[in-house]
């Protein structure tokens, strides 16, 4: 290959575009030739990843000691290195003053390339997101606490700076962890404070003669901030527990009574230290619910486990919305819960894994083993 470091840009990267069958070009060193370690090539997966490149719409996120991902605004990707054995040349643009293409172009390489970024669709990285907003809980009472300090919350800022996630996958998780912006900080309610205003807006129900099926937000928020709570926590409460229908210009809130009877079941199961016989579980769990809420056992799917103990059975809180989110941190945790699963106990705490490119039944065949005696009986799982 020529290093001569005259006439540089006669050609570029496009002589080879528009290269005929019997043309030729003369291949030679740029004279600023080298590892050029600010250049590198991305390979994108599809158009529309390249459309958001292009826009702009893409960003590198992880912290020092994390592996890259690059995000659009929807979604993941990781960032691999991928070398090749082939020699690749990087060219750079010819002269665009030149009106008359050269018969023979003349053509210089800038950098050759080892390899490229290959982008892989990959699940969240939403671990850390609990982690850091459960470091300090918001509490109905802490805004007459002196100590305002803002260590230990973040803002959306610190957020999308922290965590390996898109913009719309960090929305779902945030939703997923019930969690609501406060005076511009992301947080999650204390299990206490959720109660209190759950019990207050129940309680407030029988007074004023509301209709959980169609509470006034208005009504609500007006009584209720009377009362010394903050709206936006006592609205934060409808969402959780309620789906909002607009009527006449009037927002209005029906309380769904699965998800309060669920609430309560946690509130017996958490202030017994989280593990009760089964018959004084049911007893205490009735007489926390309202009037006329309907409640059986098959609405703690997800949140509960039995075993039997002897004569008895013990009921134990054991909440999916608790475990690790990444596949095999989930089955790491399940496996040493139990050594052996039975699919029906098994099956609500792994169908809402997500992992691109792999199936529900691949992960099973990944992370367990399955036993079934007969076609008759119910597959057991256990850690592969």
């Amino acid at each position: 290959m020529a290093t001569n470091k005259g006439d540089i840009n006669d050609g570029g990267a496009e002589s080879f575009l528009t290269l005929g069958p019997d043309n030729s070009v003369t291949v030679r060193y740029h004279p600023d030739f080298g590892p050029h370690s600010d250049l590198i090539l991305l390979e994108v997966p599809d158009d529309s990843v390249l459309n958001d490149l292009l826009r702009g719409r893409v960003t590198i996120r992880g912290q020092f000691d994390e592996d890259a991902v690059l995000c659009t605004p929807s979604s993941t990707y990781a960032m691999k290195f991928v070398g090749t054995s082939n020699s690749v040349f990087l060219i750079p643009p010819g002269n665009p003053n030149l009106s008359d293409p050269q018969p023979n172009p003349l053509v210089s390489v800038l950098k050759l390339a080892p390899g490229n970024v290959e982008l892989v669709l990959t699940a969240p990285r939403l671990d850390k997101l609990r982690f850091l907003l459960m470091q300090r809980l918001y509490k109905i009472d802490e805004e007459d606490e002196e100590d305002c300090s803002s260590e230990g919350l973040y803002t959306w800022h610190d957020l999308i700076c922290s965590i390996q996630a898109s913009d719309e996958e960090l929305r779902e998780g945030l939703k997923f962890l019930s969690a609501v912006e406060i005076n511009g900080f992301w947080r999650i309610v204390h299990p206490k404070s959720v109660n209190m205003i759950l019990t207050m807006v129940l309680t407030n129900s029988v007074l004023h003669d509301w209709s959980l099926d169609a509470l006034v937000e208005e009504e609500v928020l007006s009584v209720l901030e009377s009362d010394g709570f903050n709206t936006t926590i006592v609205k934060h409460c409808l969402e959780t527990f309620g789906t909002k229908n607009e009527n006449d210009n009037s927002k209005l809130w029906g309380l769904d009574k699965k998800r309060i009877a669920v609430h309560f079941a946690k509130q017996v199961l958490g202030s017994n230290g989280g593990k009760m016989r089964l018959e004084i579980f049911i007893e205490k769990w009735m007489r926390n619910v309202q009037k006329g809420t309907p409640f059986d056992l098959n609405m703690l799917e997800g949140e509960v486990l039995y075993e039997t103990i002897g004569a008895e059975t013990w009921i134990k809180a054991f909440s999916v919305a608790d475990l690790p989110l990444t596949p095999d941190a989930r089955f790491s945790v399940l496996f040493k819960e139990r050594a052996k699963w039975a699919w029906k106990d098994l099956e609500p705490y792994v169908r809402d894994l997500r992992v691109p490119g792999i199936s529900s039944e691949g992960l099973l065949i990944k992370y367990t083993r399955r036993v079934q005696p007969n076609a008759d009986a119910e597959p057991i799982f256990s850690a592969r």
